[in-house]
């Protein structure tokens, strides 16, 4: 069985070279591993192209959209601008708390108000996506979370969307209770992703476990089986036939590392560490799985780690602190 793992910002380069915390497992992985090098691309340009879509940009709101998904769709994530003179700044959902009855009482008053215009769904608090009549071209191509902390440009292209969704947002009164509160409100949605519902994916592996909703959406329209993300390695391989390859997403870090949260970053690692890197090299010693990969799409140039049980007597290749691969 070979076992794959996308780790987005897994060796941020935002962050220091020399992290005094260390990861013995995920080292030695590293450290043994045949080095891959593939060309720099965000997780869902890794997506775009890895499942063989068509289009530009990865159709991210219309596989994350309810079925039957119809029409022209797109993410539509909920974020906080911070407005100063010709610019704002961008804080994605991620560095924010927003309550599940706070997201669906704000896209309820959106869908209230454009009623056949636009159709707002929650997939959850932080991620949402909508159904537009038509195309639209002022539409984001990378989510939040890539452009988090900074500048955007607050005029230019057809906002006009845009504009009235902001100014029902800030006279809402969940964003009045949070601004009582001393929390960012929403003030803004996060256009991005758009596009029709593709009509085919393709890929090597038998299934997909994700929280990602595009990487989900991608192994269904695949034929693959579809796995909500585990809690862990072990839970995972419980899940898997004794063969084939198979693929996980682990995107939990990409919010830290690009908001430059040192401290959540490194227990972010440590997590991983603990729940999938060190049971998986023990599957890999004990000859469960007969191959690792570990790939790390957005450095650069874009990296891999493949293990196989032999490279593990590689002794000559030390571990080394994850930040000095940045």
């Amino acid at each position: 069985m070979h076992c794959e793992l996308i780790v987005p910002a897994l060796i941020p380069p935002a962050l220091p070279a020399a992290l005094e915390a260390r990861y013995p497992a995920l080292e030695l992985l590293l450290a043994r591993g045949r080095r891959l090098s593939a060309e720099s691309r965000t997780l869902e340009q890794w997506l775009h192209a890895a499942f063989e879509q068509s289009g530009a940009t990865l159709a991210a709101g219309a596989l994350a959209a309810p079925e039957p998904a119809d029409g022209w769709w797109a993410r539509a994530d909920p974020v906080h601008l911070r407005l100063l003179r010709d610019r704002a700044v961008v804080i994605p959902g991620e560095a924010m708390e927003i309550s599940q009855a706070e997201a669906d009482g704000l896209a309820a008053a959106l869908n209230l108000h454009f009623a056949d215009t636009v159709q707002f769904h929650t997939l959850d608090p932080r991620r949402w996506t909508v159904r537009l009549k038509a195309e639209k071209h002022f539409l984001e191509k990378n989510p939040a979370l890539e452009a988090a902390g900074r500048d955007v440009a607050t005029s230019g292209g057809n906002e006009a969307l845009l504009t009235e969704i902001q100014m029902l947002l800030h006279a809402h009164p969940v964003n009045e209770a949070r601004e009582a509160r001393g929390e960012p409100v929403v003030n803004s949605l996060w256009l991005w992703g758009g596009g029709q519902p593709p009509r085919a994916a393709a890929g090597p592996w038998r299934s997909v476990a994700a929280d990602d909703p595009s990487a989900l959406g991608l192994a269904q329209l695949a034929g693959m089986r579809r796995l909500d993300l585990p809690s862990s390695a072990e839970a995972w391989l419980g899940l898997l036939p004794e063969d084939g390859r198979h693929l996980v997403v682990l995107d939990a870090l990409r919010a830290p590392a690009v908001l430059e949260q040192q401290a959540e970053y490194e227990e972010g690692v440590e997590s991983l560490e603990r729940r999938w890197f060190a049971p998986l090299l023990g599957a890999l010693r004990a000859q469960r799985i007969g191959m690792l990969t570990v790939r790390v799409p957005d450095t650069e140039p874009g990296a891999g780690f493949e293990t196989v049980r032999g490279d593990l007597r590689r002794f000559w290749r030390r571990r080394r602190p994850i930040g000095s691969y940045a």
